[in-house]
């Protein structure tokens, strides 16, 4: 059975072929007919707007009990919100950060006007995995070990990745091949 991973960009990202590490990655995993990567343009991508993106990664993205969910800062939020409500292979979260942090922006995008349903997303989650770094310039640590802690996920924590916009981010690769691999052999 094949595996589909979905790259969940942050907000603002433009073309998400050329921004940060999301296009490398899908030239890295995208081997049909084993693996699918998709990587798409979201629907206003400024705001990141839950009502706007949930639908689109269940729609359009075919995010499902087969998919992988790569979500990288607001997009690790609708990942993790796409998972309250729906079962997937795994979600790998990237900058993840569980409130607004008080900036206006954020909270019009909608993710963060009720609780988070911690169990549900674990228990819909097959595997929970998260990258942080204690340098990251957006999002204070105190918010991504709180994701960390709150979904018991399998953390992988830096302090010189910054926001992780890097072009190339070899360890995600690593742990996605890893799964895939996993994932694959029981299918």
């Amino acid at each position: 059975m094949p595996v589909r991973v979905v790259i969940v960009p942050g907000n603002g990202a433009g073309n998400v072929q050329q921004c940060n590490f999301y296009g490398w990655l899908q030239r890295k995993l995208h081997c049909p007919p084993a693996v699918v990567c998709a990587l798409r343009n979201m629907p206003d991508p400024v705001r990141a707007s839950e009502a706007a993106w949930i639908p689109f990664m269940r729609d359009e993205l075919a995010c499902g009990e087969d998919s992988i969910i790569v979500g990288h800062s607001s997009g690790a939020a609708a990942a993790m919100r796409f998972c309250e409500s729906y079962k997937v292979a795994g979600i790998v979260l990237v900058s993840a950060y569980s409130s607004d942090l008080g900036d206006p922006s954020e909270a019009a995008s909608g993710y963060f006007a009720r609780p988070w349903q911690w169990q549900a997303i674990q228990h819909n989650a097959g595997f929970v995995a998260q990258f942080g770094s204690t340098d990251d310039p957006f999002l204070p640590w105190s918010e991504q070990q709180a994701v960390a802690d709150n979904l018991s996920a399998e953390l992988h924590k830096f302090d010189d990745r910054g926001h992780f916009q890097g072009t190339a981010q070899p360890e995600l690769l690593q742990l996605l091949q890893d799964k895939l691999k996993q994932l694959l052999a029981a299918g």
